[in-house]
């Protein structure tokens, strides 16, 4: 089976056709996709910008990721779970879409930004963790962060509006 067959397969399933038909199914996910990137990627934000030095640089930047990273894991759950429902009403449209294909590189490529940060730089962030200028490396993953999220939101909203 192709993947193009997956899709259409997918897309044909009734949960599949029962969002895309329904009157309120369809934009009550699509809302609450919405939800879930606002909290997840504005959070995102609030801790890249810590990371890159800009804001919040009197804090610890373990306090501002404790305190935060708990309320962004749920949105991303949130995002997650609705994006693929979303996909799942429109699989084929998505599959032919070259915005959709630059989304998942561009998610792709922030998750190994993520867990770049979280394998090499939180290991030893004991030595910097107070710094209003963090090192770096640790900029540099809070700008690529700000850049891939930015570029996943536009591409995602763009794919929507080219359907």
């Amino acid at each position: 089976m192709s993947i193009s067959q997956l899709c259409q397969w997918l897309q044909d399933t009734p949960w599949g056709t029962g969002i895309r038909e329904s009157t309120w199914v369809f934009p009550i996910i699509e809302g609450t996709h919405a939800i879930g990137i606002a909290f997840s990627v504005g959070i995102l934000l609030i801790m890249d910008l810590r990371l890159a030095g800009v804001l919040l640089r009197r804090e610890p930047v373990s306090q501002v990721s404790n305190q935060l990273m708990p309320w962004s894991l749920g949105g991303f759950v949130i995002m997650f779970i609705t994006g693929i429902l979303l996909f799942w009403s429109q699989a084929m449209k998505a599959y032919g879409s070259i915005f959709f294909r630059i989304k998942l590189v561009l998610l792709v490529l922030a998750a190994i930004n993520a867990l770049a940060f979280e394998l090499t730089l939180r290991r030893n962030i004991v030595t910097w963790d107070t710094a209003e200028k963090p090192p770096f490396r640790a900029r540099l993953a809070g700008i690529l962060g700000i850049i891939l999220w930015a570029g996943v939101i536009a591409a995602g909203r763009t794919m929507a509006y080219n359907f």
